[in-house]
Parts: C-alpha cells; sequence; structure tokens
C-alpha cells in the first residue's frame, strides 16, 4: 500500500481530485501489447480524442518483451502486483466511467472484475479472456460486462493472410448480412461501398475517394451462387490435395532415405536393360520373357554353361552382380524405414515429408486459435512451440496435428516441418527478435515461402516487410485495441475490418440535439480516406437507407452507419455528439465543419 500512495503522491494535482476534472476516467489494468495499444486508443489518439482520463495499474516487474506503457504520456500510473479492493480505490475506480481487465489470466481478470463491483457496483467491465464458454458465464455474472478476446478478433486475419484471401468478416445490419469480398467475387449489385484498392502491396489506398477504384468491397450476402463460387473452389482444391495417391506417394518417398532411394532405382534400371538385352540375344526370347530372365538370374543366380554365346554370358554376369548389390539394398530400406517409424513414435522432430501444409510456431492464445481453425478448414498444419505446456499443445494431440517441440529459431527445426514444401509459415510467438528469426531461415529453406509475421512494434513491422520482403506482418493488439476501446468507451461499433496492416471500423452513429451536423446534408459527414457514410435511420425507424443521397438533410435522433478509420471515427464522434461548449445565447456555432484530415499515404491504421 506505500507503494500505491508513493505513486499516488507523484501524480499530478488534477488527477487527484475526482471532482477537479469533467472527463470520464477510465481504469485499465496490464501492461502487455494490448493494454498500451487501449490505452493510447483511449488518450485522444484515436476514439476519445483527448476527452478522458486513463489510470493505469502494472505490476512492479516489467518482462522484457513487453511494451513500456510506463512512457505513455498522460496517464496516471499504479503499481500493484494484486488487483484487490485495496488497489482499485486507490486507483480512484470509485466513480469511474468503465474498467479494463487486459492481463493474460482468465480467473485472475473475474476475482479482479468482482473486487471491483464492491467498490464501485454496476460499473462498466471490460474482460480481456481466451475461455470461450467462462466468458458466457461471466457475462450471466455481471450487470455491464463485455467479455472479449483478442485472439478470437486476430485469428481470422492470419487464417486469411496464411491462405492469401480475403480476411473472413460477416457481420448483420439493419435486415442485411454484409460481407468483405473481392470485386471481382460479387454481382455491381451486391456492392454496397469500396473499401480499398490492394492491388499495390506498398500504396494501399483506404477508403479511396473513387470508390470504383477500391478491389476490396463490402459486398450484400444474398446466398446467390456468386457469394459461394469462393468456397467451393477452395473445397475442390482442398480435395485435391488430399488425394490418396499423392498421400500414398509422400508416404513412400519419406519411407527411406534419398541415397537408398537412388542406387536401387539404379540397380532396377540396369536389370530391365539386361532383360531387353536378352530378348535379342537369346533367339525365340520376347521382350516379357527376357525381363523375367533378367529378374530371375538377378535374385536366385544363374548356372554357368560354356555353350552359351559371348553376350549371354556377359549379361547373366552383369545381372548376377546387380543381384549382389540388390538385397542389401532391399535390406538397408526396409531396416531404414523401421528406424525412422521408431524414432517418429519416440521423438516429436521425426516428422514426414509433407506438402501443400500450414506451419504454426508458437501455440499462444493467437497461435491456439489460428491452428484450430485452419484444422476446422480442413488445411494440414504442422505445429511448432518450444514450450511442451503451451496452451495449444493438448489440442494439438486431441486434433491429431503434427506437433514439434523445439525452436523455429533454429532452421533443422524448420526443417523437420518439412517448410521447403509447405503452403505458408506463419509465426505468431510473443517474442519479436525470435519471430523475425524464424521468418528468416524459413526464407533460407524456400526464398518464395509466403511468410505471416507477428510483430509489436508497427513501424517495425513496416520496415521489416519492406526490407526483407516478408509478405505480411501483423500486429495482434493493435487489430484488437479498436474493439475493446469501443466496448470501454460503449460505443455502437458493429465490427471491425482489418485490411492488411490497417483497420476499419463499422459503426453506427447516433445525432443527437444541437450536434454539428443537425440540419446539414449527409455529404457532411463523410470525408475522403476517413470516413464514408453507408446508411441512415431516420429517428423514429428500424429500417436503415442504403447508400444515402449526400443532400439528405441529418436531424437530431437520426443514426449514421459508417466505415471509418479510428481517428475518422474520433472526428465524427465529436460532429454528431452534443456541442463541447456551447453559447447559451444564440446556441452552438453553425460555422463550416471542422475537417478530419486525410491520412498520409504510408500511415498504418
Amino acid at each position: 500500500m506505500a507503494d500505491l500512495w508513493r505513486d499516488r503522491a507523484r501524480q499530478p494535482r488534477w488527477l487527484l481530485r475526482p471532482g477537479g476534472d469533467a472527463r470520464p476516467h477510465y481504469v485499465v489494468c496490464g501492461q502487455e501489447a494490448l493494454a498500451f495499444h487501449l490505452v493510447n486508443t483511449l488518450l485522444g489518439t484515436e476514439l476519445s480524442t483527448g476527452s478522458v482520463r486513463v489510470t493505469v495499474i502494472v505490476p512492479h516487474r516489467r518482462r522484457l518483451n513487453e511494451p513500456d506503457i510506463r512512457s505513455i504520456r498522460g496517464i496516471r500510473l499504479i503499481k500493484s502486483d494484486r488487483l484487490d479492493e485495496d488497489t482499485f480505490r486507490a486507483a480512484g475506480l470509485a466513480g469511474a466511467a468503465g474498467l479494463a481487465l487486459m492481463r493474460q489470466d482468465d480467473v485472475g481478470n473475474i476475482h479482479a472484475a468482482l473486487c471491483a463491483q464492491a467498490v464501485e457496483p454496476g460499473i462498466r467491465v471490460v474482460l480481456r479472456m481466451f475461455n470461450g464458454s467462462l466468458a458466457n458465464g461471466v457475462r450471466q455474472l455481471l450487470p455491464d460486462c463485455a467479455v472479449l478476446s483478442d485472439a478470437s478478433m486476430a485469428a481470422p486475419a492470419f487464417v486469411a493472410a496464411a491462405l492469401g484471401e480475403v480476411t473472413p468478416t460477416y457481420f448483420r445490419h439493419g435486415g442485411r448480412t454484409l460481407h468483405v469480398a473481392r470485386r471481382v467475387e460479387v454481382r455491381p449489385e451486391q456492392v454496397v461501398c469500396g473499401l480499398a484498392d490492394t492491388r499495390e502491396r506498398n500504396d494501399q489506398r483506404v477508403l479511396p475517394e473513387d470508390e470504383d477504384e477500391a478491389d476490396l468491397v463490402l459486398a450484400e450476402a444474398t446466398g446467390q451462387p456468386s457469394d459461394v463460387e469462393r468456397t467451393a473452389r477452395r473445397v475442390s482444391r482442398d480435395r485435391q490435395r488430399r488425394n490418396p495417391l499423392r498421400v500414398f506417394g509422400r508416404a513412400v518417398r519419406s519411407f527411406v532415405t534419398r541415397k537408398i532411394g537412388i542406387a536401387t532405382m539404379v540397380v532396377l534400371v540396369v536389370i530391365a536393360v539386361f532383360g531387353f538385352l536378352l530378348s535379342f540375344t537369346q533367339p525365340g526370347v520376347t521382350l516379357r520373357q527376357g525381363l523375367y530372365l533378367a529378374v530371375v538370374i538377378t535374385l536366385s543366380g544363374a548356372d554357368a554353361g560354356l555353350e552359351k554365346n559371348g553376350p549371354v554370358q556377359v549379361i547373366e554376369v552383369v545381372l548376377n552382380l546387380a543381384g549382389l548389390a540388390l538385397v542389401p539394398l532391399i535390406t538397408a530400406a526396409v531396416v531404414d524405414g523401421i528406424v525412422n517409424a521408431r524414432l517418429a513414435l519416440t521423438a516429436d522432430k521425426a516428422q514426414p515429408r509433407r506438402e501443400d501444409h500450414v506451419v504454426v510456431v508458437g501455440l499462444g492464445n493467437v497461435g491456439t486459435r489460428v491452428m484450430a481453425q485452419l484444422h476446422d478448414l480442413g488445411i494440414e498444419v504442422v505445429a511448432i512451440d518450444k514450450d511442451p505446456n503451451a496452451r495449444g499443445v493438448p489440442l494439438a494431440h486431441r486434433l491429431g496435428i503434427p506437433l514439434i517441440i523445439g525452436d523455429a529459431a533454429q532452421e533443422e527445426t524448420l526443417v523437420a516441418a518439412s517448410v521447403a514444401g509447405c503452403r505458408a509459415l506463419l509465426v505468431l510467438s510473443t517474442d519479436d527478435v525470435s519471430n523475425l528469426q524464424a521468418a528468416l531461415n524459413g526464407r533460407s529453406v524456400k526464398e518464395d515461402l509466403r511468410v505471416v509475421l507477428r510483430l509489436f512494434d508497427g513501424d517495425f513491422a513496416s520496415r521489416i516487410q519492406r526490407a526483407f520482403n516478408i509478405n505480411i506482418s501483423r500486429s495482434v493488439s493493435y487489430l484488437a485495441a479498436p474493439s475493446f476501446a469501443a466496448a470501454l468507451l460503449n460505443r455502437a461499433v458493429i465490427a471491425t475490418i482489418p485490411v492488411e496492416r490497417h483497420v476499419l471500423l463499422i459503426a453506427e452513429v447516433p445525432v443527437v440535439a444541437g450536434a454539428l451536423l443537425v440540419g446539414r446534408p449527409v455529404g457532411a459527414a463523410g470525408q475522403p480516406r476517413s470516413v464514408r457514410v453507408i446508411a441512415l435511420t431516420r429517428a423514429g425507424q428500424s429500417r436503415p437507407l442504403w447508400s444515402p443521397g449526400v443532400d439528405e438533410r441529418l436531424a437530431a435522433g437520426d443514426r449514421l452507419t459508417v466505415v471509418a478509420r479510428r481517428a475518422g471515427l474520433s472526428w465524427l464522434l465529436k460532429q454528431a455528439g452534443p456541442p463541447t461548449d456551447p453559447d447559451p445565447d444564440t446556441g452552438p456555432a453553425r460555422g463550416p465543419l471542422p475537417t478530419q484530415p486525410a491520412p498520409p499515404a504510408g500511415e498504418v491504421d
């Protein structure tokens, strides 16, 4: 407790007087990457535009592979290893607008939520949880609670990146089921709006001003054949990949070593050639009979016969020598196959050669979700983790997924996973350095390998992608932070859409009385490359008007459904919300709306 009050004494005075600042107060517990991005989102860079106060509770010790949340300016910091009632009181939870529990401990987060309820009954609580069945029970236990999983949010994006497809995002709104698709995969009348132009990997444009330039679109799922063509093609490809003849061929190739196989093939070719010669050197012997004699002579030996002509005697001598070589080769192949089989049963690293599979490195929260989803799609998976007690190890055993216990940063581990023949390598551990080393080692094994790399630092990820031509680098916490922030701020964010390394939000924004948008056209609520209005729901109505005209006038009580970047949604919330400093005599100013500048081309959302 002494540490709590000592840290409290260092804070600015306005942070210590709950009644001295009218801004909502939020408490965040945790120092992992997700908590880091969540705090940055709350502190005005994203949804709240600096209109909140944030207190962060962190443990005394910081792990080396975690971001330094202490470096964020403008937060109140409290150090405590326990999330109990005393800690929450010292953090000023009484009267706070919300609490975010971001630690990677499901049971510990539930206990902390119950302690928080004792300090501030009915407080808005957002929990980070991995166990989905446990999450359903927590929602019933706490009256105002949102239970989210960053792993389940990010896993579809990693799966889509590994397969080279669009992230499978589906949601229902206004009586329609909407999904993200390539423009060429849907009919023109199904397109709701353009999302991004992704044809140039190093120059991707999100929400381009000309929607016709977008190859990635938000479309309505109508159940017509064009909606399911891609799924049918994928099922067909998977069936071809699992062809029994191909599986048998791979099994035969993996039974013996390459050198023994080559030597055996050479001996068999010699037998075939000399069997062909026997059919010419002996009168009345057909080609089939010649091959038969060659095999018998090779396996059983031939009786010497001085009456035979010279060519036949030479052929019989060579075939006898081939027989002497063939028997040891067959013996060696059998012994080698038995030894390999025993090694495969006793050592995880003894994996057969595989092709067209996906290698998943790191079986933590995200890696486990990705492995399970790939398995559900019928994709062959090989998993790697250096910890035999990792979270996903029991699931891998239960699903029958080959598992290698080893360091993916070592090239021999990747070779054992048959990276040379895989479709993609997903490196999803929490250590940036090990992830990068595994990705580069994978590229050394296979130059054109498709690599999906998980990195925390966004700028570092962008530079790595350009410098080493890594296909895709993603940050799980960056993908999930908008949803956690929206849940904590109780915003109506319907869905999040990852577009490569950007994140778009589908949100419903109400226009309140006195807002700057009241009486203005719908076009005033949109901004190129930042906010796009896709539907308008009039006050008192339940069905939205899709693709409203830009000249439609807005009224108090209307609701706008938009696709927006995070900074763009922050701007729109200010324009649609109550005026911050209205004039008591004249009311809010009615000048031109301030614009949200379009982000630079290289900015990552």
